[in-house]
């Protein structure tokens, strides 16, 4: 492999609804587009830290350790490196501290020494329901009835407007798709005693597990062992990095993780964590940090070759204003005129 060049580029994309993360809500999404040249062909990979700013102006908690402007004055230094012949793209990876740095330049290398899948069996769809307070019943209705035939699964943020309001919406999917099994993801929204209550009006045959009911994830486990409800973490993992599930987790009622591999790190340090869950009998969940359209097809991929039994949660493109990348022809093509230039190093 010759690597020749790198360039960086930023991009920021509104939406046209605002999207939640955690009990925030963001209506603009920014990162970073890293371009690598090697053996004559051009390869991208996204950079995008899940941090910054909500739509009040606030500080986004509890997903990325590092900010966008980290993880630039980092790739400027690890690239510089790279091209001199000191680092390798692997060691770069390994050597970062940054989750979103140390994710990107393992995915670059993956993609120039074509280790992952260029095409993969589609995965069933398990979309995203997001509770609209004080929306109306006849209006909930019909946006249930439009989903396809073919969905088995949903996912449901809770712990978002009310309990009534979220626990009427649960009871309504298994009203009007009986079959359907849920997904719930509480952003660790609930006190122990509010999530012991909404557990406890559940229809539990129905629920496969509840992402971080508790605002104190040390307390998941009394929960189950209280209500029988199994439960998955998330922003446990970003919040704690060197995070391993107990060998007793699964008999405590922990189910699956549901990792953004933006906030974990890098490719090996991703697939030891799933290893180490699958012999726990846990389910591995590759889920988005909200990126662009280029990080969702990467996450793809990746879960393609890693996890290719669970689909992976990317249901969050629909309110980008632009996508990143676009057909042209057989292949996809970077839309450049979203992108504005940081800094370009050459050999």
């Amino acid at each position: 492999m010759t690597l020749e060049s790198f360039s960086l580029a930023r991009y920021r994309i509104p939406l046209d609804s605002a999207l939640p993360v955690g009990k925030q809500r963001i209506e603009l999404r920014q990162g970073l587009i890293l371009q690598a040249r090697a053996n004559e062909q051009d390869y991208y990979v996204e950079i995008a830290p899940l941090s910054g700013l909500d739509r009040d102006g606030s500080e986004i908690n509890g997903f990325s350790l590092e900010s966008l402007d980290d993880a630039i004055t980092e790739l400027q230094s690890l690239l510089q490196a790279i091209v001199e012949g000191s680092m390798t793209l692997d060691s770069a990876a390994e050597f970062t501290q940054l989750a979103s740095v140390a994710w990107g330049l393992s995915l670059l290398s993956a993609k120039i020494n074509q280790q992952l899948p260029v095409h993969h069996t589609p995965f069933e769809p398990v979309p995203l329901i997001v509770p609209r307070e004080g929306e109306p019943e006849v209006m909930l209705r019909q946006r249930l009835m439009a989903m396809p035939n073919n969905i088995h699964r949903v996912k449901i943020k809770v712990a978002q407007t009310t309990m009534a309001e979220e626990l009427q919406l649960i009871h309504l999917v298994q009203e009007i798709r009986p079959n359907v099994k849920l997904r719930l993801d509480a952003n660790q929204g609930f006190e122990f005693d509010e999530a012991e209550a909404f557990c406890a009006c559940l229809p539990k045959q129905a629920i496969e597990y509840i992402e971080e009911p508790c605002r104190q994830w040390q307390k998941n486990r009394a929960l189950f062992a209280s209500t029988g409800v199994p439960y998955a973490l998330d922003e446990t993992l970003g919040r704690h990095p060197d995070f391993v599930p107990a060998d007793d987790a699964y008999d405590s009622g922990l189910r699956a993780l549901v990792i953004k591999p933006m906030l974990c790190g890098s490719l090996p340090k991703l697939q030891q964590l799933i290893d180490h869950a699958h012999g726990l009998g846990l389910r591995c969940v590759l889920s988005s940090s909200i990126e662009s359209s280029l990080g969702i097809a990467d996450i793809l991929h990746v879960a393609a070759a890693l996890t290719p039994d669970d689909t992976p949660g990317v249901d969050t493109l629909t309110p980008f204003t632009k996508a990143l990348i676009e057909p042209f022809g057989d292949k996809t093509c970077l839309a450049f005129d979203s992108l504005t230039p940081v800094f370009s190093i050459r050999k």
